[in-house]
């Protein structure tokens, strides 16, 4: 058994989950960044973070109502008419 050649291995093993670990924590980073940005963007927005879903369900509806009125408000009649 070559152990000189088994330790080589190891420690460039080593190495390559040493970069990994230093770009997981660098992309961690970038990611709380983010999530801290998005915070303070919904708390100008007067939206807190724990609220996001029902504002998110709340604005659904408001543009599926819009779309419905909108459809309504179309004058039928005059665009089912061929020629």
């Amino acid at each position: 058994m070559d152990y000189e050649k088994e330790l080589n291995v190891l420690k460039e093993n080593l190495e390559k989950a040493k970069n990994l670990k230093y770009k997981a924590e660098a992309r961690l980073e970038q990611l709380n960044q983010q999530e801290n940005e998005i915070i303070k963007e919904l708390e100008k927005m007067g939206i807190k973070p724990n609220e996001l879903e029902n504002e998110i369900n709340k604005l659904t509806a408001e543009i599926q109502k819009l779309f419905k009125e909108a459809n309504e408000l179309l004058p039928r009649d005059l665009l089912e008419k061929k020629g």
